[in-house]
């Protein structure tokens, strides 16, 4: 076919489809940034005149091509990590094959480092990820610098430092009105009794329930109450037909008072005051602002509750030291002073003894500390008095023992 047609002939063909993908590093010149497919063509090259001339030009200013090389080698790499992981906690050499499925990357050995580990190193000297070293290898943790990202940060934490004023403010006023009311002598009203009378013998009480509820009163009232109510409403002949059609559509059950040998007292609610609904109100709107999915804070003492650290630290207590993306942290073991990163859903807190200091780690109060006052272990709650800031001296009962945990002392 000739020259023309050499593009297009089965040898062109299949070295095209041979040069795609990766080939082995041992035949790659980085400096010609040439791939050969085999040792022969790669002795081939390393001979040819092109070769030698381009290692005359390195070799006249090696330290400029090396730190280029590195340059180049760490804006791919750490593009990958931002880009395909963001600010998860990684394996390097997870992130390494990552970035080297480009065909034309910079190889690790034309670079200043000689290993991944290396690199790995120089990434945490610099503080632009957080490092560990483990049994599987390196893992990195990418520090977010962007200036938009730490801007948003900055106006997010003053916006939550400005609603907690207001909120503590807002605390603080209720708290004072509760307590001119308590000393004026204004007490809640009490649940007032009455008893049942009837003005005649022979009317029927009519009471009407969901088909819900009559279906659970039939399963709580004995047979014989049963029986005389059925037999009362079969042979009762005080319905006249012309009755609206509406009233039949509700379900009635209608009892004589017969069934009841006694009166029964009658209970009213009390009636809430408008600052007991303000306050209510202001609960419900800090438990759904303050409960979120993770609870982990420093300085509380926690228990590891999984066999996956070794039976050595099951059922052990440590200490927070770091918390660490927000679902894990850094415990500091009390008995061996060890030191080991584990996730939320590996421990639980610690419920300490009677007037001893706690945090409140979730819900309304998340973030106050307070002292244990009762342990109600039936309920699996406790009750807990502040001790700081705005809301000290509030007492808060009933919280459940996963949103408090003990302080360390």
């Amino acid at each position: 076919m000739g020259k023309d047609g050499g593009f297009l002939t089965p040898k062109a063909i299949g070295n095209r489809i041979k040069a795609k993908g990766l080939q082995k590093l041992r035949w790659y010149c980085q400096s010609c940034e040439k791939q050969c497919r085999d040792e022969n063509g790669f002795k081939c090259h390393i001979q040819s005149e092109s070769h030698q001339r381009q290692l005359i030009l390195v070799g006249e200013n090696s330290g400029k091509y090396i730190a280029n090389y590195s340059n180049e080698f760490h804006s791919g790499f750490f593009s990958t990590l931002r880009r395909s992981f963001g600010t998860k906690r990684v394996l390097a050499n997870t992130v390494y094959c990552e970035y080297i499925k480009e065909r034309d990357h910079i190889h690790m050995n034309a670079t200043r480092w000689v290993a991944l580990a290396g690199y790995v190193r120089w990434l945490g000297s610099q503080g632009l990820c957080e490092i560990e070293q483990t049994e599987r290898g390196w893992y990195v943790t990418l520090i977010d610098k962007d200036p938009d990202t730490v801007r948003r940060e900055m106006e997010s934490e003053r916006k939550e430092k400005m609603d907690l004023d207001d909120e503590q403010r807002r605390q603080k006023l209720i708290a004072e009105q509760i307590k001119r009311d308590k000393d004026r002598g204004i007490e809640p009203p009490e649940a007032v009794f009455t008893e049942f009378v009837r003005e005649d013998e022979n009317e029927k009480v009519q009471v009407t329930f969901n088909q819900i509820v009559v279906a659970e009163k039939k399963k709580t009232l004995q047979p014989s109450v049963l029986a005389v109510v059925s037999k009362k409403r079969t042979s009762s002949t005080d319905e006249t037909p012309d009755e609206p059609e509406v009233k039949k559509s509700k379900p009635e059950t209608t009892i004589e008072t017969s069934v009841f040998k006694k009166p029964f007292p009658v209970s009213a609610k009390p009636k809430k005051s408008a600052l007991e609904e303000v306050r209510e109100e202001e609960e419900k709107m800090k438990e759904k602002k303050n409960r979120k999915d993770y609870w982990l804070h420093e300085n509380i003492v926690v228990k590891i509750i999984t066999m996956k650290m070794g039976e050595k630290y099951y059922k052990k207590k440590g200490i927070i030291t770091k918390v660490e993306n927000r679902y894990q942290a850094i415990i500091k073991m009390i008995d061996t002073n060890d030191k080991i990163r584990i996730d939320q859903a590996h421990v639980e807190t610690v419920i300490p003894a009677i007037g001893k200091k706690v945090l409140l780690v979730n819900g309304a109060y998340r973030g106050q500390e307070a002292i244990l006052e009762d342990i109600h272990q039936d309920a699996f709650s406790i009750d807990v008095t502040i001790t700081k800031g705005a809301m000290n001296g509030i007492r808060l009962d009933n919280i459940p023992y996963e949103d408090v945990s003990k302080l360390a002392d």
